[in-house]
């Protein structure tokens, strides 16, 4: 059911989509990401970084989905305003890079359905990259154009961060599944026989 108002979307069903509920819903997610990374970029708890990232880029992921499920949000100006300079990514990406050294660089496919070609990425540029789309939303929000933030968060996901969230959120699982999987035959033989043998 198509709408005049440009205060509302439509979702896959049909169902009016209230821009402000949404666009407040979204700029919640942005931010408890931009949080979670952050925090993670000053390397204080390097021990939980890759649990609550995962958990971060998952809920953002979300986001992206809900986003993917409405029709196209157009501005109601039908340009977007400036939202002022953005922010300077790299000391978000060199301290992430620094976070995950060693473990940072990954094998990637430019694009599974028109091309086979591998290119590499990086866990680091993709969380910065990530964060840079999210907080050009927010400036949206903040200055009160709520329309014009979810217009930008939709575009940004489906040409950019949606791929680098879904990418970098695989290969943290990766790494998770090798640090918990690939353990020492030895020490796993040892475990058992302590357990069977308290």
């Amino acid at each position: 059911m198509a709408t005049d108002d440009p205060s509302a979307a439509t979702d896959d069903t049909g169902a009016a989509t209230d821009f402000g509920d949404l666009a407040a819903l979204t700029a919640s997610e942005a931010s408890a990401y931009l949080t979670t990374v952050t925090e993670v970029a000053s390397g204080a708890s390097p021990d939980t970084a890759l649990p609550v990232l995962t958990l971060a880029l998952s809920q953002v992921l979300v986001a992206g989905a809900r986003l993917g499920a409405i029709q196209d949000v157009v501005p109601e100006e039908r340009y977007e305003a400036d939202p002022g300079p953005d922010d300077d990514p790299d000391p978000l990406r060199d301290a992430l890079a620094n976070v995950f050294t060693g473990i940072d660089e990954y094998a990637d496919v430019v694009d599974p359905l028109t091309s086979g070609e591998l290119t590499a990425g990086a866990v680091s540029n993709d969380l910065a990259d990530i964060a840079l789309a999210l907080t050009h939303g927010l400036k949206h929000y903040a200055a009160g154009r709520p329309a014009e933030a979810l217009w930008w968060w939709q575009f940004s996901y489906l040409s950019g961060w949606g791929e680098r969230a879904s990418m970098s959120l695989r290969v943290i699982q990766s790494i998770l599944a090798h640090l918990r999987l690939d353990a020492d035959e030895e020490a796993v033989a040892d475990a058992e026989f302590d357990a069977l043998h308290p």
